[in-house]
């Protein structure tokens, strides 16, 4: 075997120990209703539990978001697959809403473990010159398990017996099996230090990030803002509004727009990073009108047509802002400046999901919605506006 395919081979065996560890992190998706009628909480709950989950990502980022510069790579990954193990005991034995916010909280630590880290590894895996392949090798893993944990739920849930329980089950030995290849692959970390050097970080970014991270990182909040009300009420929506009770098609649904962020970040490669961007927010913008059709006359073709459209927006903006914020970074500083950018990103998916929970108690699912749709389209506009007068550099 020859040096390119090895590396490309241990590239892609990284990406999918990635997919595994974030399909974790999605998979109680189409299960919050089931859990709603067990323990009787209400959608505000809901969408408190989903935010634990994105606070968590963001204390791991801030915590220990450079800790693959100095420990290694391989070490932390373990570390992240120790918590979706031990997020995966949690749901396994949950019976109470407690079990649940531990639950989400371990998945939101090992996803904030694995973001930064597993990014910069598959980058790292790759041959000689295997940039722009491995940032798409990373970030369709990421979007990819993303979209596989609601997509097995949904489908376990609704066709399999124990549906709040075989789904972790299954996780929990795909976690194993990702333990064992992460163990056979290689570090990249050549020069290793103590895990007492690792100390918390503030949001930083070396002098030659700043001028591509502004854009990037607009992008990445709003997009991931769009996936943050997906996954946490279109499943109470499409029941309550909708009479969508199969679990399949709604885990489908919601792994739709992330599958789709997967092709938009694919089309990368034809439009370019530069242009990627405003691209994206257009699309981002066009996702969200479908998704007020949705709400407004209740119709599930406009439901699909927006998490896919919108999906590949996010794909556009965010393979985009990763391909620049990495371009731009000193290697020894990859892994914590892609953090700074997962923070912003994650930032998006937490903050605007309470405010909808917040919403829907006084003003419906469907109300909140609107309002949700109305603030992140003026920001897209933005966005996409900032981007037109100010584009990244040519090297991104």
């Amino acid at each position: 075997m020859d040096a390119d395919h090895r590396g490309w081979t241990r590239c892609l065996l990284g990406g999918a120990v990635f997919a595994v560890c974030m399909a974790g992190t999605t998979l109680p998706t189409p299960l919050y209703g089931l859990y709603s009628d067990k323990f009787g909480f209400s959608e505000l709950m809901v969408t408190v539990v989903y935010a634990v989950y994105a606070f968590a990502v963001i204390g791991a980022l801030l915590l220990v978001g450079d800790a693959s510069d100095r420990v290694g790579r391989r070490v932390v990954l373990q570390w992240g697959l120790a918590c979706a193990a031990a997020s995966a005991v949690c749901f396994l034995c949950a019976t109470s809403l407690g079990w649940l916010f531990a639950g989400r909280l371990l998945s939101g630590l090992s996803a904030g473990l694995f973001t930064g880290a597993a990014t910069a590894y598959v980058m790292d895996l790759a041959p000689s010159g295997g940039g722009p392949r491995a940032t798409l090798v990373a970030t369709a893993a990421n979007m990819g398990g993303l979209g596989c944990g609601p997509l097995l739920a949904g489908l376990l849930a609704q066709y399999a017996p124990w549906p709040l329980h075989l789904p972790f089950a299954v996780h929990l030995a795909l976690v194993a099996c990702s333990s064992a290849v992460l163990a056979r692959l290689p570090e990249t970390v050549r020069e290793r230090h103590p895990l007492s050097t690792v100390r918390p970080q503030r949001p930083a970014l070396p002098a030659q990030v700043r001028s591509v991270f502004g854009p990037a990182a607009l992008a990445s909040f709003v997009g991931f803002a769009l996936f943050g009300v997906f996954t946490s009420v279109s499943p109470a929506f499409l029941a309550e509004s909708l009479d969508v009770t199969d679990h399949a098609v709604s885990g489908l649904i919601v792994a739709s727009a992330f599958f789709s962020s997967t092709l938009g970040q694919l089309l990368v490669g034809r439009v370019g990073a530069r242009r990627s961007l405003p691209l994206g927010c257009a699309a981002l913008l066009a996702g969200l009108a479908l998704l007020a059709g949705a709400l407004w006359w209740e119709l599930l073709v406009l439901v699909v047509l927006s998490a896919v459209v919108g999906g590949i927006g996010q794909g556009l903006a965010f393979r985009g802002a990763l391909s620049a914020v990495a371009g731009a970074s000193p290697a020894d500083r990859r892994a914590a400046v892609i953090s700074t950018l997962f923070v912003v990103a994650y930032t998006g998916i937490s903050l605007p999901v309470i405010g909808v929970g917040v919403l829907s108690e006084p003003m419906g699912l469907e109300g909140a919605g609107l309002v949700f749709i109305a603030c992140m389209a003026t920001l897209v506009a933005a966005a996409a506006a900032y981007l037109v007068r100010r584009p990244l550099p040519s090297r991104g």
